[in-house]
């Protein structure tokens, strides 16, 4: 291999400013780093990224039937479904044991992932393999006798870069998914690989669910992917993922709600319910807060952990569509209030 080698893709200013966006937010966060936090809200989060992960891949459990599986209760789906969240938990479980470098700590994560699923699971592929959008074809990866070689030359290249991790890790999402080393799962590989080199940077970035935007932008996410193909530089993926990075840090929660003064606010937020169903922002306004992290933290996330309300998207968290009512337990508790509802 030669030393330059180096995967084609340009820093734009528009790179470099997500970098120093992420990396200002990164060190807001990192004294409530995710891995400091709650055990039961680290799982959750990992529970979105698995349910976001594999429904990019058209996996059709709802989070709810995720959770299930993974606490062990009886669901009625398809049996390939309900093995593909059994893979992916024990894969990102696994995950701090890895080196993002190391072929065979690669391999071994696609085992894992596939267990069951694909006769070749932990081994690359030995065919051609494209990539199909309805009848044409978009995408044909190299042929199988390059891959090794390929791999062995992109997780060299990231053993020794001195670019950001941010940039690094997206470049080696996207390489893969280019290569496509394998016959099935180099999606699920991509993305666990570059959550494999964010956590190895910033240990919170191990629970971060970006995938969850991701799913919500996916005809975007595979349309910069074959725009980078047809322009054989990567800039373009690079900026969506630092997009999707910085949009998922600062709206995803890393640390438990505050306690101590809760239950008034909580009941503030079952007001501005009160008369129709609303979105983060109206309750926002209504309540006169600016602060999006202090409204999740204080008011919305008790409120949901509670029961007392529930989105009206349930399968999309992050939808820009996203609303909140109240469910049957939360009307029960404002009926018992005495305080005048705000208008709205």
């Amino acid at each position: 291999m030669p030393p330059s080698y180096q995967p084609p893709c340009k820093l734009t200013p528009a790179i470099l400013g997500l970098v120093a966006e992420i990396a200002e937010e990164t060190g807001r966060l990192s004294a409530v780093s995710a891995t400091d936090g709650p055990p039961q809200l680290r799982r959750e989060n990992r529970i979105r990224t698995i349910h976001s992960s594999l429904a990019i891949e058209n996996n059709s459990l709802t989070l709810e039937q995720v959770t299930s599986v993974l606490e062990g209760k009886p669901v009625l789906g398809k049996a390939r479904e309900i093995q593909e969240v059994r893979n992916a938990f024990s894969a990102y479980e696994a995950m701090a044991s890895w080196q993002p470098s190391k072929i065979k700590d690669m391999l071994e994560a696609h085992r894992i992932l596939m267990d069951g699923l694909t006769e070749d699971a932990g081994r690359f592929r030995s065919g051609s393999v494209g990539v199909a959008k309805g009848a044409d074809i978009v995408h044909v990866a190299p042929p199988p006798d390059r891959v090794p070689g390929l791999i062995t030359d992109l997780l060299g290249w990231l053993s020794r870069t001195r670019i950001h991790p941010l940039v690094a890790s997206c470049i080696v999402h996207y390489e893969v998914e280019f290569i496509h080393p394998f016959s099935d799962g180099n999606g699920r590989i991509g993305r666990l690989w570059q959550t494999l080199i964010l956590s190895q940077w910033c240990p919170f970035f191990a629970y971060l669910p970006v995938e969850t935007i991701i799913r919500d932008r996916q005809s975007e996410y595979y349309g910069v992917l074959s725009a980078c193909d047809k322009g054989g530089d990567s800039s373009r993926f690079a900026e969506f993922m630092l997009e999707a990075l910085l949009a998922t840090i600062r709206d995803v929660e890393l640390t438990a709600p505050v306690s101590d003064q809760v239950t008034d606010q909580v009941k503030g937020l079952l007001r501005c319910l009160a008369q129709a169903p609303r979105s983060a922002l109206e309750c926002m306004r209504l309540q006169d807060i600016s602060h999006r992290p202090t409204f999740r933290a204080n008011y919305l996330n008790p409120a949901l952990k509670e029961g007392l309300i529930e989105r009206t998207i349930p399968d999309k968290p992050n939808s820009r569509l996203q609303k909140y009512r109240l469910t049957g337990k939360g009307r029960s508790l404002l009926d018992k209030l005495k305080t005048n509802l705000p208008q709205g």
